[in-house]
């Protein structure tokens, strides 16, 4: 059992050592340069999606729900797009891949839904009365294309 032990052993250092040596081998700024620009392109993504999500109450619940949720997604979609100029995971690529295509038909559904509400200053109706509505088949079809992704 012993010697076992001991090659078991011996294979770990030697992978733990080859890992410490590659890292070593490539330039501390080499490495940082690409997590520094994510890092950057991230912020700004947030900054622009905060930015833009602060708007002012237009006396239609959901018309205002419109205006902050696009830009949130729109947030998703260019966070998303650092994953892919940055990242390297497969899976998170996927994924972010994933993330814009889906953030991108829902931004297309909401404003689509948006453009059937009746304009706050043409005094439509309130905006409860809104909610309470029946869906246009326009609008019945989008949705069900959503469940479909």
């Amino acid at each position: 059992m012993r010697p076992s032990i001991l090659i078991l052993a011996t294979i770990a250092i030697a992978v733990f050592a080859a890992l410490a040596l590659s890292t070593e081998a490539v330039p501390q700024e080499t490495l940082s340069q690409p997590v520094d620009d994510f890092t950057t392109d991230n912020a700004r993504a947030m900054d622009r999606m905060m930015v833009a999500m602060n708007v002012p109450p237009s006396g239609n619940v959901d018309r205002d729900f419109v205006a902050t949720m696009v830009p949130h997604h729109q947030g998703a979609i260019d966070m998303a797009l650092a994953e892919l100029r940055y990242g390297h995971d497969e899976t998170l690529r996927r994924m972010a891949q994933e993330i814009i295509v889906e953030q991108r038909q829902e931004i297309d559904a909401m404003r689509l839904a948006a453009s059937h509400l009746p304009d706050a200053t043409r005094g439509g109706p309130a905006a409860s009365d809104v909610c309470r509505s029946k869906p246009t088949p326009q609008l019945m079809h989008a949705s069900m294309m959503q469940g479909e992704h």
